[in-house]
């Protein structure tokens, strides 16, 4: 028999609209260390559905985001001593549908929440109560700015020293976390150049204030950064590494910065990493009085619910647009079920997104979970 943890509510384990939770449910677990998504996660059909503890939220997944790092972290690249079977997934939006004592102070049955937590490639998640964000409601658009919203807002703000007519570079600029770099660069009045790889995704870069989009596809990009910025670029904000991290380096300015804040194309490889011309490194930095500056959310998250609270508002004021990609255009089509984020770790793979990868997890119809 299953304990009945939240005192204040008789319903306990059932949701708002009075329907039980079932005793078990499907999720994601990574089953051996690879790099290679699809070896290393096992989708489980019969987990228990986990209980939520005094302080804790049981969370109904609604939608969950793919980020880069996902394979990062399955190939147990964040923590050497955490070995198989483990949880994946860093984010999710759905409804708490169940909840513990001390939790029911600030939380009820049926609130919007978002949290970033590994474990959210699940139908149910447990989050304690103080990592989670209420929401006014479950959209998609709120998730993209959990990790990609975040990671771009505080790097610039820490690392990017922007200012007014300070030219910013954003590689990858229409994916996940570019989107977002891209539009706040543009409110801090900066000149912004944004690289992608489809006339598609281009358009979509000048809908959100980019003023240069370059198709690394059908031009050079090195070539156009000397002729149309021969002085360099003020700061870059770099995710894709390898041959792209070259050329972001060389086209830094006198006291120019570089900001990575990922290395993509070296995820799938063995060793994580793509080769760079590193050795020419501190020459090219003491010629320019330039820096390179890594950053990772995990340790800045003393400032992230500042941050949230900020992009919340500002997208609420429909200052910030959030691209979601549910995969529509992908060959078979949207990505709908945990069995479906292994097609959208593929597709982002691929540099085929627009925006924030997404997958939806629908309510079962017949438990009207």
């Amino acid at each position: 028999s299953r304990p009945i943890l939240d005192m204040s509510y008789s319903r306990h384990f059932l949701d708002f609209q009075g329907s039980s939770i079932p005793s078990s449910m499907k999720k994601l677990v990574v089953t051996k260390l690879s790099q290679n998504f699809r070896e290393a996660v096992t989708l489980q059909q019969d987990s228990p559905v986990p209980l939520p503890g005094d302080g804790d939220l049981l969370v109904r997944n609604r939608f969950v985001g793919i980020n880069a790092s996902d394979i990062n972290y399955s190939a147990g690249r964040y923590d050497a001593s955490v070995k198989p079977p483990f949880d994946i997934g860093f984010e999710g939006v759905g409804d708490v549908v169940a909840l513990g004592l001390s939790a029911s102070a600030d939380y009820t049955v049926g609130q919007a929440v978002a949290y970033v937590k590994a474990g959210s490639f699940a139908e149910y998640t447990v989050v304690p109560a103080r990592q989670a964000v209420p929401l006014p409601s479950v959209k998609p658009e709120f998730l993209t700015l959990m990790v990609s919203g975040a990671t771009a807002y505080l790097s610039l703000k820490e690392l990017g020293d922007l200012s007014e007519r300070k030219k910013v570079l954003v590689t990858a600029a229409a994916g996940g976390t570019g989107q977002f770099a891209v539009q706040l660069a543009k409110k801090a009045k900066c000149h912004v150049i944004g690289t992608c790889s489809s006339d598609e995704k281009g358009g979509f870069l000048k809908s959100i204030g980019c003023d240069h989009t370059i198709n690394y596809k059908t031009e050079n990009v090195e070539s156009v950064l000397r002729k149309d910025y021969p002085e360099g670029v003020d700061v870059v904000y770099e995710s894709v590494g390898g041959k792209m991290f070259d050329l972001a380096l060389n086209a830094l300015a006198i006291k120019g910065r570089l900001i990575v804040i990922g290395f993509i194309t070296g995820y799938q490889n063995p060793t994580g990493l793509q080769p760079i011309k590193a050795e020419l490194l501190p020459a090219k930095l003491l010629k320019k009085s330039a820096s390179i500056r890594g950053f990772f959310l995990n340790h800045y998250l003393s400032d992230y619910k500042m941050a949230l609270q900020d992009l919340l508002k500002m997208y609420e004021r429909g200052d910030l647009v959030c691209e979601v990609d549910f995969g529509d255009m992908s060959p078979e089509g949207k990505f709908t079920g945990l069995e479906s984020v292994f097609r959208a770790v593929d597709y982002m793979y691929m540099g085929k997104n627009i925006g924030k990868i997404v997958v939806e997890l629908p309510h079962s119809v017949n438990s009207k979970l």
